[in-house]
């Protein structure tokens, strides 16, 4: 029986021990070897679980009646495919070929898979011994039993790897994964509560994700959102879903494409959009899209798709909906290429609902300082905070959770996001110097039409330490003196050590 990882940081001992068993096979491809095994056997475990309930239940129909899977929203999963049949042949020489039959398998037997889950084990460069250890190491915890779901030890262990593939990518690697406190402060921030969210470079599908479990905490219905999706990357795409599938969330419009060159979802026009587009990507196709009718604001450089990509957005959000998007820090002040044009059009349009400075080192994939816009239509309509814009500066929060990486706390997802929801209802809010100000448009006129929060926030207040003003004056007078006391004797040492060889000053 698997046992499950109560413990501690299960999830680093587990990705500690099949990191071992990589050895030489780049981070990439490795990703999807293990992914694969640890959705398969997620499936099996939720399978086996109601089979042994239909097996003791003399109404039901039997456990090997697939309507009976079907009717609990449970993946078919044939015997060939069951993690126990491919953990009895783990030591064969054929397991690479029996983990691909097990994949097509399941693909056949549940359309909604189908091309989704990867089949290239029985390949000759990968390890088959290795493999077979992979088996036994992800067969060692349980993940789809009732009790496993409950704690969502899934979620944990597929969320841990994903931001471990990641990291060990480097910048490929962020380009499916944005760093989970991101996500729970962009979620946290917009409440999708009902309705249509959007993302049109989905990655993994770590927003939606976040989405349902912001839903669940607050006691929301899950049914009560759909969700929208697109991702140009075929492997991420196939993340995504094996991503959704594993929380039971409905994936069939979450599709494969180019957002800019190839838009499924044309008509869509979305309560909510989330979003980490990938930062200053200059080869987007720009100048084959010079006439879009996206492009409302302005024609955005073809070198720099940042403003398509905000536009792009804008153009798929409904009459009172709202985006929040990560972008490079360059976006809040360039005039680069008409970006200034373009921005100054969106904010006297009166879109711009929320501006935040993000700390740095807080993504597996880029140094680039991020920022997190937030653009909300309706404002007029709606008679809140017409003509305002609330700056946020958090660039002071976050801590290190290892020697390159931060995370924004729990503590500072809240206080920025009640922060924020407290300036739109109105209540409670109070500029804070160094943190927070609500700006009118003609202060932002007088920036040039800049968004940078620091030239809004002003600087933080410094607590009074109670010592009198002629007090300090005098020891900072004191101070001077004797570093300039200490400069001129260290000028006269640097005078005599010359003179002592040969060099008169």
């Amino acid at each position: 029986m698997a046992q499950n990882g109560h413990g501690l940081g299960f999830e680093q001992k587990l990705w500690t021990a099949a990191d071992k068993l990589r050895n030489n096979m780049d981070a990439a491809e490795y990703k999807h070897v293990v992914l694969g095994l640890i959705f398969l056997k997620y499936i099996s475990d939720s399978f086996e679980q109601v089979y042994d309930e239909l097996r003791n239940d003399p109404q039901s129909l039997g456990p090997e009646e697939r309507d009976e899977y079907i009717m609990r929203r449970v993946f078919w999963v044939p015997k060939e495919a069951r993690w126990q049949y491919l953990q009895d042949n783990a030591k064969q020489s054929t397991i690479g070929k029996l983990i691909d039959d097990a994949m097509e398998l399941i693909e056949k037997e549940n359309p909604s898979l189908k091309g989704v889950l990867p089949k290239d084990y029985a390949r000759p460069a990968l390890d088959k011994r290795r493999v077979g250890e992979l088996i036994d190491l992800i067969g060692t915890i349980g993940l789809g039993d009732a009790e496993s779901k409950k704690k969502d030890i899934l979620g944990r262990v597929y969320e841990y790897f994903l931001g471990e593939f990641a990291d060990a990518e480097g910048k490929k690697g962020g380009q499916f994964y944005t760093p989970r406190s991101i996500v729970r402060l962009l979620v946290a921030m917009i409440a999708p509560y009902k309705g249509r969210v959007y993302d049109p470079c989905c990655g993994s599908g770590g927003m939606f994700v976040q989405s349902e479990r912001f839903i669940e905490e607050h006691q929301g219905r899950i049914d009560d959102v759909s969700i929208y999706g697109q991702e140009s990357n075929s492997t991420t795409w196939k993340l995504c879903k094996m991503n959704l599938a594993i929380r039971g969330i409905e994936s069939r419009q979450i599709l494969l494409g180019d957002s800019f060159h190839n838009d499924q979802h044309m008509d869509l026009r979305a309560d909510f959009i989330l979003a980490n587009p990938p930062f200053n990507i200059s080869d987007w196709g720009g100048e084959h899209l010079r006439d879009d009718v996206r492009w409302r604001y302005g024609t955005p450089p073809t070198g720099n798709a940042n403003f398509a990509w905000v536009q792009h957005m804008i153009h798929h959000l409904s009459p009172s909906g709202v985006i929040g998007l990560v972008l490079a820090n360059g976006s809040m002040s360039s005039n680069t290429g008409g970006e200034g044009d373009i921005r100054k059009n969106i904010v006297e349009a009166d879109l711009i609902d929320c501006m935040v400075a993000l700390p740095s080192q807080l993504f597996y994939n880029t140094m680039i300082p991020a920022c997190l816009w937030f653009i909300r239509r309706g404002k007029r309509e709606s008679g809140t905070r017409t003509g305002e814009t609330l700056f946020i500066d958090a660039r002071k929060m976050g801590e290190m959770v290892s020697r390159r990486n931060r995370e924004l706390t729990d503590e500072d997802i809240r206080k920025i996001a009640d922060t924020y929801h407290a300036w739109r209802a109105n209540e409670g809010y109070e500029d804070i110097p160094g943190f927070c100000k609500s700006a009118q448009l003609a202060d932002i006129r007088t920036h040039d039409h800049i968004l940078t929060p620091g030239r809004y926030v002003g600087i933080e207040e410094q607590e009074d330490d109670g010592i009198p003003f002629e007090e300090k004056m005098k020891e900072l007078t004191s101070q001077l003196r004797q570093q300039m006391e200490e400069g001129r004797r260290l000028d006269e040492e640097i005078r005599k050590n010359l003179e002592s060889i040969g060099f008169k000053i």
